[in-house]
């Protein structure tokens, strides 16, 4: 099966697409700039690079030129988009609906939505992602992956800021953690590579953003 992963940022739109069964890349890129004249997409393929400045509107058709690359004739990787099995969504914020990964239906949307207020620039962009990806590849499964979903064994008397708790009542205002994809991979592969169980380990991780 081939999976196209999907991360949708505030301006911008990285994709990976990944042939399961051989565990093989077969293309990325980023597409840079969304809503703006000069709005860039670089495709990668085995080492490759195809720039192109196109101006796109918003994150549907971005998506839409990025499907379009991958199914290019000048350097193709699918024939059809029919190969691609499901879609994966980084999503920044779940709020405290969402503590695994889920398939994407409308209660999931609505719960994504309900989360905009924590991270107002982000969850518009990943809901734009995932119509987009139900209209062009009907009836594949997508798949919600929450970067706060990581963070939700944190108890509770860890997690209350020391403000009024009415502010958590009524605004939800807690810590949530963030980049939680992230750490649940180095923690993970840490523990592979000391061969002990990752329950056993106590792990500092650090994530370092493009920009640090």
């Amino acid at each position: 099966m081939k999976i196209l992963v999907v991360n949708c940022g505030s301006s911008s739109l990285k994709y990976s697409l990944i042939d399961m069964e051989s565990d093989t890349l077969l293309a990325k890129g980023n597409f840079e700039r969304i809503g703006q004249e000069n709005s860039l997409i670089t495709h990668k393929i085995n080492g490759e690079k195809y720039k192109k400045e196109i101006k796109v509107k918003d994150h549907e058709e971005a998506l839409k030129i990025v499907m379009q690359e991958l199914i290019n004739k000048d350097y193709p990787v699918i024939s059809s988009f029919d190969e691609i099995g499901a879609v994966g969504h980084r999503v920044v914020h779940g709020g405290e609906k969402f503590k695994d990964s889920t398939i994407v239906d409308e209660d999931v949307i609505k719960g994504i939505e309900d989360a905009i207020k924590f991270a107002p620039l982000h969850n518009p962009a990943h809901l734009q992602g995932i119509r987009a990806c139900q209209n062009i590849l009907p009836g594949r499964p997508n798949v919600a992956v929450f970067d706060t979903a990581f963070h939700q064994t944190i108890p509770k008397e860890h997690f209350i800021y020391p403000i009024p708790y009415e502010y958590y009542e009524k605004y939800g205002i807690r810590k949530y953690g963030a980049h939680g994809t992230s750490h649940k991979y180095v923690s993970k592969r840490v523990a592979e590579i000391l061969n002990k169980n990752v329950e056993d380990l106590k792990i500092i991780s650090c994530h370092l953003g493009q920009r640090s």
